[in-house]
């Protein structure tokens, strides 16, 4: 019997880490399509039926953004970008366009193959999930279709708001979501700069949904971008 494997393409202009990616990942199981501009990478994707893309920014022919904002015009699988650029503004750019996560060069083997299975459950088992109407993660369990959540046995209220932000969190669940993200989805496109009403709103989230609010186990923080929700 034929075990499917998941396929990743790499757009990456650096040759020698195009080389150590292909290795490293199909040492792992995947495989592998290398592209070495944006817009072949963008054709390698569509025509292979990729299940992922690992994304440098800074490419010949075109900005890495601009990829991103190709491969969305059509496609919803999970983009990794792993770029030298590490600004906040960068990575929010980046994220905002609708890329899933970013890892900053120089970057370890371990973290890489760790984001690539957290991308790919939240493409397939998450999506499973949220169309079966119930989300769970650890003892966190969301009943999308009934407006229900529980911790364990205990179920929890939920404000209207602090609700729709935690929708929004489950179904982009693994996914980093920018500030300007979550506030377009969850207060509408009015209030996309009120940072305030979001920390506020993560607090009273973490304090009814976590057992140490201080240190989420669930509703997780990427500093200066957004938040995310683990899987």
């Amino acid at each position: 019997m034929t075990t499917l494997k998941f396929k990743i393409i790499v757009i990456e202009d650096d040759p020698p880490i195009r080389r150590f990616l292909r290795t490293a990942l199909e040492t792992h199981g995947f495989e592998v399509v290398e592209a070495a501009t944006g817009k072949q990478g963008v054709i390698e994707a569509k025509i292979r039926k990729a299940d992922l893309v690992i994304l440098d920014l800074g490419l010949p022919d075109m900005d890495g953004v601009e990829v991103v904002k190709a491969i969305r015009a059509w496609s919803e699988m999970p983009i990794l970008i792993l770029s030298a650029r590490s600004a906040e503004i960068q990575k929010i750019e980046a994220l905002d366009a609708g890329a899933d996560d970013y890892l900053t060069k120089p970057f370890g083997l371990g973290e890489l193959l760790a984001r690539i299975r957290v991308a790919l459950r939240h493409a397939s088992g998450t999506s499973e999930q949220t169309q079966a109407g119930v989300f769970s993660t650890g003892n966190l369990k969301v009943d999308l279709i009934n407006r229900r959540v529980f911790n364990g046995d205990r179920e929890i209220h939920l404000t209207p708001i602090q609700y729709r932000l935690l929708a929004v969190l489950v179904k982009h669940a693994g996914k980093i979501l920018t500030h300007r993200q979550i506030l377009k989805e969850v207060w509408g496109p009015d209030c996309i700069e009120s940072a305030h009403y979001l920390r506020i709103y993560m607090s009273q989230l973490r304090h009814k949904l976590e057992a140490d609010p201080a240190q989420p186990q669930y509703l997780l923080t990427e500093s200066g971008v957004g938040y995310w929700l683990k899987v």
